[in-house]
């Protein structure tokens, strides 16, 4: 019978039973895309990842990643967390600085900061996005999110979708009480997106309203279409929005290179997760960094 071993980590955070959960299979050989997609679901987790051989010159590893319901091109928290994985499997070695996965949108590096022969953190480095379109119906999206229409014009910033290899609408909220009270309405919202002419997409809220925690945005992440109702931590989102602030002026071109996005809180799976945002003088971004921390839980072994 077949085998195959699997690590389970918490990402963005390093305390056990928070941050987002993620199952690493550190050799994915023998396991072809369909298992993998099976397995995945088995896992229930937001994502799941395989490691293969590299197959791309200029490559450490190749990754393949799953959620539920699909294979995704590029995700942080998996990126992140597989990282971490592979530095206690001693994959990578402790002291190495840089680690280059293949993923579905290209080479992705990752750079590690250590703390003796233990990794400490690490940075992913994720394309940088495009934008566009806005949606100009806020009261339809305020509608489809059980929020006020005046919990989004408050904050004078538009709903808008960006990608960075994964198209994310993203919609600013007044209050983190206004972010505790959404919850999205997959139908309503797809009516929106069919409105404007767009694919249907996963959706970020999140607001800039500080709290003690020192979070730039305070954030929530609903992705029903990927199997994931809500996620307690998204990478993937995470450069995004850093830019998303950086374009509309809601943070300075200094304070993009340390922001903070709180995510989970809601879940009671708090999410620390970390971005940099490089730009030059004309404020076109030059590099998008996400990243953060992640604790081992469990290690386990798939019988199929």
């Amino acid at each position: 019978m077949p085998k195959h071993r699997y690590l389970h980590l918490d990402v963005f955070t390093d305390q056990a039973f928070t941050g987002n959960q993620l199952a690493v299979f550190p050799d994915g050989r023998g396991i072809d895309g369909a298992l993998m997609q099976r397995i995945a679901n088995e896992m229930a987790f937001s994502e799941t990842t395989f490691v293969l051989p590299a197959d791309d010159a200029g490559t450490d590893a190749r990754m393949r990643i799953f959620t539920p319901l699909r294979e995704l091109p590029i995700a942080g928290h998996p990126t992140v967390g597989t990282t971490f994985a592979l530095a206690h499997e001693g994959v990578i070695e402790a002291g190495r600085d840089r680690f280059v996965f293949g993923l579905g949108v290209g080479p992705t590096s990752v750079t590690l900061e250590w703390d003796g022969d233990r990794l400490a953190f690490a940075w992913m480095r994720q394309p940088v996005p495009e934008f566009g379109p806005a949606l100009h119906d806020v009261a339809a999206v305020a509608a489809a999110l059980g929020v006020d229409a005046a919990d989004i014009a408050a904050t004078g910033l538009p709903p808008e979708r960006a990608s960075a290899g994964l198209p994310i609408l993203f919609v600013p909220l007044a209050s983190r009480a206004a972010v505790d009270r959404a919850w999205l309405d997959a139908a309503r919202m797809g009516a929106v997106f069919e409105g404007a002419g767009m694919e249907p997409t996963a959706v970020f809220v999140f607001t800039q309203e500080p709290g003690s925690d020192g979070a730039t945005a305070y954030s929530r992440m609903f992705a029903p279409m990927f199997g994931i109702p809500e996620d307690p931590a998204t990478g993937g989102a995470s450069g995004p929005l850093g830019c998303y602030l950086l374009r509309h002026g809601a943070v300075s071109r200094n304070a993009a290179r340390a922001l903070l996005s709180l995510q989970g809180a809601k879940m009671g799976r708090p999410s620390r997760i970390h971005m940099d945002v490089a730009s030059d003088a004309d404020g076109a971004v030059t590099q998008v960094r996400v990243g953060g921390r992640a604790v081992l839980v469990a290690e386990g072994t798939l019988l199929v």
